[in-house]
């Protein structure tokens, strides 16, 4: 199964093609099952890969398999490859799996959209774009799928682009995605110069035999980093992700929820041995200070949002920042843990929002919701479990998670763990005001039905089949994913042993202190999440205490404003000034030296008229000058 391996981006791949040539004649729902079979083969297959991983013992689990050389120039050999060892496949089990769930969901959603095959068509070229990701054996392939992604992104956010409002997210969120992408191929062109090789392979060899300078090594780690801020959406480039929330919901929950922005926190696990080596008392720092700074920002902003997908929008921001804070600390399982338990909870929430959308008849906002637990019970029960997961409550999959980053963060500065801790506390408070907001207290839709017309013309129900079968394994999954990485012995830590092979010597031990009071601070996050929960069950349930709701925080602290306020003010003068220093200046000198050497040109050319007259009489002035000068230079002697 290994030297099929191709197969896994390649059947995503046939589906978009196919939908590309016939997708009008297969229109609804035929289009959609077609793109949802062939994800669920790159899942197949994916599972048939992993298997014969598993067969192969810690030092055998990595398979290149190469299609044909991509790019022989001079020293510089790119092939396009594949990779397939245990973090590649853990990602495209992810990323097929849950992607087929969401195809699936996705038709019952989109159902009477006129450009129904269109969206699937989409959505097969982004499963695709983010395999390639994953599985690239190099830096370049790997960039290959990245830059497809942020297109696709950018496709499916606006998808939806008669809303002015969805065509300004999609062109926001691939503006902000340029920064990053910068930053990833400065990345790779010191890697090139370090090593003469764009492989994963012999780049973290280097890195672990001391083949590459540390400076080197921290220029590249924080080349990458930059990239990683941009597609994960981290301080300061996170401001294009709450806006994504104008595509479709599934759209939400593939890419922005479970694959594409967790491409950053792969993309720093993959090269963890060129990051172990950085400058160690300051890059790994940075990292990690961003990605608190980023999960408690976000956290707060979250406390304030109405609208059921921003909640969960700036939620993702916060976990992706607990993710970075879990990379930043050395703890580069935990993030891998996180990245999957999130992907199974964050999806889940997303398609249940989606349900929610979905029977309330487009109604996103909070407030005009209420009581819809007794009438959609499947989206209900099942959103409560994403919510308990994601509130670290045990034993769902993501207090397991949560736990070991805490723990690493401990082990890494007490200060960290402090912030980490206060994110948590926000998130259980947050995601239980969301929940009592939603499913319980009066009904309010019927209040305001007069005002939103179509909103309330239709009574709340129960998505259809296609919908909610996603939501209930998504739930499942949300229950029993912590297993693969339980803190009792060795034994249970699973996805640590099954990682070895890639994150070997980069992994930081914990200290002595650290593991001897695991379960203290475990005990002390349950503590809090507890905290929060009972914090918002007395705000927003008993009432017993009035909602803090600040205007700055439902403004997202002003942050995105004072950004937008600079591009089209200061920052626009800025650039036009640049435009036109470039313009006249630096094009003028070279526009004005051309002139000159031309008008120059030509008083010289009248010269050169071809009578040999003319030619005899400037040598006889020639002639005359040179005896002149002679005569003078004589004289003066």
């Amino acid at each position: 199964m290994l030297d099929l391996v191709w197969l896994i981006p390649a059947l995503p791949l046939a589906g978009f093609l196919i939908i590309l040539a016939f997708g009008r004649r297969l229109g609804e729902p035929r289009a959609g099952y077609l793109a949802t079979l062939m994800t669920g083969a790159a899942f197949v297959v994916t599972v048939g890969v992993f298997l014969d991983l598993v067969s192969k013992t810690s030092a055998e689990r990595a398979h290149i398999k190469t299609v044909f050389t991509w790019l022989p120039v001079g020293n510089l050999k790119v092939d396009l490859a594949f990779l397939a060892d245990p973090l590649s496949i853990t990602m495209a089990l992810f990323v097929t799996g849950i992607g087929s769930l969401i195809h699936l969901y996705s038709i019952g959603y989109m159902h009477g959209d006129p450009k129904f095959s269109k969206f699937f068509l989409y959505l097969n070229l982004f499963v695709f774009s983010m395999l390639m990701l994953v599985l690239g054996e190099n830096m370049l392939v790997t960039f290959l799928g990245w830059e497809g992604v942020g297109t696709c992104s950018y496709l499916l956010i606006s998808f939806w682009h008669t809303r002015d409002s969805a065509a300004t997210a999609g062109k926001k969120a691939f503006v902000t995605n340029r920064v990053g992408d910068w930053g990833f191929m400065v990345a790779m062109f010191f890697a090139f110069q370090a090593v003469g090789t764009l492989s994963y392979g012999p780049l973290n060899e280097a890195a672990r035999n001391g083949g590459i300078a540390q400076s080197t090594a921290t220029m590249i780690a924080l080349m990458l980093f930059v990239g990683a801020v941009g597609k994960s959406a981290q301080l300061p480039l996170y401001l294009w992700l709450p806006d994504a929330m104008e595509g479709p919901t599934p759209v939400s929950a593939l890419i922005h929820a479970a694959t594409m922005v967790t491409a950053g926190v792969y993309l720093m696990v993959r090269t963890s041995p060129v990051l172990a080596i950085a400058a160690w008392h300051w890059a790994p720092w940075i990292v990690a200070g961003i990605g608190a700074a980023t999960a408690l920002y976000a956290a707060t902003v979250a406390v304030a949002q109405n609208d059921i997908k921003k909640v969960l929008a700036y939620s993702t921001v916060s976990q992706l920042g607990y993710m970075f804070l879990a990379v930043g600390s050395g703890a580069y399982v935990a993030a891998i843990f996180h990245m999957i338990t999130h992907a199974f909870f964050k999806a889940l929430l997303f398609l249940g929002s989606g349900s929610v959308i979905h029977g309330m008849n487009g109604e996103q906002d909070m407030r005009k919701m209420g009581a819809l637990r007794k009438l959609m019970p499947i989206t209900g029960f099942t959103f409560i479990i994403g919510w308990l997961a994601i509130a670290g409550v045990p034993p769902f999959a993501g207090f397991w998670s949560k736990d070991e980053i805490l723990l690493f963060a401990w082990n890494k500065s007490p200060i960290l763990w402090a912030v980490g801790l206060v994110t948590a506390l926000l998130t259980a408070y947050y995601m239980t005001r969301q929940v009592i907001m939603v499913f319980y207290g009066k009904t309010r839709w019927e209040d305001h039905a007069a005002d939103h017309g179509a909103h309330g013309d239709t009574h709340p129900h129960e998505s259809p089949w296609t919908m909610v079968t996603p939501l209930v394994v998504l739930a499942g999954l949300s229950i029993v994913g912590g297993a693969i990485q339980l803190p009792f012995s060795s034994t249970t830590k699973r996805l640590e042993s099954w990682l070895e092979p890639v994150i070997e010597g980069a992994e930081r031990p914990l200290k002595s202190g650290s593991e001897d009071i695991k379960w203290v601070l475990a005990g002390v996050a349950v503590l809090i999440g507890l905290a929060g929960i009972a914090t918002a069950y007395m705000v927003y349930s008993k009432k017993k205490v009035k909602a803090i709701e600040p205007t700055v925080l439902a403004n997202a602290w002003y942050y995105d404003k004072a950004v937008s306020d600079f591009m089209g003010g200061t920052g626009r003068k800025s650039f036009d000034f640049v435009a036109w220093f470039d313009a006249h200046i630096i094009d003028g000198a070279v526009n004005g030296t051309g002139r000159l050497v031309q008008g120059v040109a030509g008083v010289v050319r009248k010269g050169q008229s071809g009578l040999v007259r003319t030619y005899a009489a400037l040598i006889g002035i020639g002639v005359v000058i040179l005896l002149a000068w002679f005569v003078l230079r004589g004289v003066q002697q």
